[in-house]
């Protein structure tokens, strides 16, 4: 302020003297034009006196305009100034969300670990009592699928920054999808003391609907997941309705809530409500990032009404696209319940090439009436289909060294048309299914694999039931 008022004053002193000695010379001049009969008034002191008041007048101008100049250039190096403030502190404030981001990543990798390699050295010991074993194989277990979540979160998130997401619209089911989220839900909820309803007001023409499920699956897991990780006690309701326009969906809870200051924020990537060293609850903190990305991918709106202390309500509206006419799926849905029994007598050939998982699939399928062939490269898989014309089911991984598992379907679909293939893969990107049913497989299995649902899926295939 002070610099400010320094400056406009000596600016109003230039132009004050410039303005003096401009107009006195002029004076001098028009004296000297009125009054030719003054002697000392002669040529020379008229020339003398205009070339110094216009001397005088260039010098002031150009002091003037370079004042005016340094003044802007202040003014533009202090905007300058406080921009480079904004983005350092905002540098900052993202480097602290993403540090503590990563730490706690870092813990729910490192925590279910710890579990996992912790209880299986217990396990071994021989004077644990049947039902102490059965407790640590149940917290192995629990740590696995914990770490599988956390996986699959960092997996997805990825995929969304890189826009590697693309929409794969089928017919759903809005019922059998509920139907699945009780199931899947149910039992984390009862285990906390808590209940999970589902308030379902659609008719059984209008829950047909053409979306990408695994999408919608995936924005209500997260939610109702959120709900029953941050609520102590009470109950959690999934709301599912439509209007003439728009699917709404509604997960309400009786939880710890959310402060009104932080609604937004918990949408963004690397942050959460609670990014502290003293977090209560697990998990990587990107599922409502994954959900917004796939409801604004779909087209359409979340948000949320909550108070803390007074639990939560998240609110998700989507475009409702009835079915016209079927679609015919291309592909076995996702989720198969599981299934217990023998599968019927067949030759399985394994094509995998990690020892571990090829002991451990295996194991899951050899039975008496079962008669497995074991192979580790795409080439072999080849070579022994020529040989054994009569194998049932193929379980082919797709990594492999040399031939991969695309390629060689491709080449096996060329002489044997018959032969169910199942691909299997750990990468488990999005759009890996699409891949594998175009180069020939049947049905696509993503790493880990459950023996229960590998089991339920040939028997699907094989109509053994």
């Amino acid at each position: 302020m002070i610099a400010s008022d320094w400056k406009s004053n000596a600016v109003k002193i230039v132009v004050g003297i410039t303005v003096i000695l401009f107009l006195s010379n002029i004076n001098a001049i028009v004296d000297c034009i009125l009054h030719p009969q003054i002697p000392y008034f002669d040529l020379e002191h008229i020339i003398v006196g205009a070339t110094s008041a216009f001397f005088c007048f260039v010098f002031f101008g150009i002091l003037f305009v370079y004042v005016i100049h340094l003044k802007n250039i202040n003014k533009e190096r202090t905007i300058l100034l406080n921009e480079v403030i904004k983005a350092k502190n905002r540098a900052e404030e993202n480097d602290r969300l993403k540090t503590a981001f990563l730490n706690n990543i870092s813990h729910e990798i490192r925590t279910p670990f710890n579990g996992i390699l912790g209880f299986l050295s217990i396990i071994q010991e021989n004077d644990l009592t049947d039902n102490e074993r059965k407790r640590y194989f149940t917290i192995i277990n629990k740590s696995s699928d914990r770490l599988l979540k956390t996986i699959n979160d960092i997996v997805e998130i990825s995929q969304i920054q890189t826009g590697q997401i693309n929409l794969k619209i089928t017919e759903t089911n809005l019922s059998k999808l509920s139907g699945e989220l009780k199931d899947q839900f149910s039992p984390k909820a009862e285990s906390k003391g808590l209940r999970f309803n589902i308030n379902y007001t659609l008719t059984n023409a209008a829950g047909h609907i053409n979306t990408d499920k695994e999408k919608l699956n995936s924005i209500l897991s997260n939610l109702i997941d959120n709900a029953i990780k941050f609520t102590k006690a009470g109950s959690i309701e999934l709301c599912i309705r439509s209007d003439d326009d728009n699917l709404k969906f509604s997960v309400q809870d009786t939880g710890i809530g959310i402060a009104k200051d932080k609604h937004q924020i918990i949408f963004d990537r690397f942050v959460q409500a609670d990014v502290s060293e003293t977090r209560h609850y697990e998990g990587s903190g990107l599922g409502l990032s994954i959900a917004r990305s796939y409801v604004e991918l779909l087209g359409g709106k979340i948000w949320l009404a909550s108070e803390e202390g007074q639990g939560s309500t998240f609110f998700v509206t989507l475009p409702y696209h009835a079915v016209m006419e079927k679609i015919p799926p291309n592909i076995t849905e996702a989720y198969i319940e599981d299934k217990k029994g023998e599968i019927k007598k067949m030759k399985i050939l394994i094509v995998e090439d990690d020892e571990t998982s090829q002991l451990f699939i295996t194991k899951a399928i050899q039975k008496n009436n079962i008669e497995v062939l074991e192979v580790s490269s795409g080439a072999e898989a080849i070579d022994a289909c020529r040989k054994s014309p009569d194998i049932d089911l193929i379980l082919m991984d797709i990594k492999m060294p040399g031939i991969d598992g695309y390629e060689a379907t491709r080449q096996i679909r060329l002489f044997n048309k018959d032969v169910v293939i199942i691909a299997q893969t750990a990468s488990g990107l999005i759009g890996d299914r699409e891949k594998a049913i175009e180069a020939g497989c049947n049905d696509y299995l993503s790493k880990p694999v459950k023996k229960e649902k590998l089991i339920a899926l040939i028997q699907h295939h094989f109509d053994n039931t």
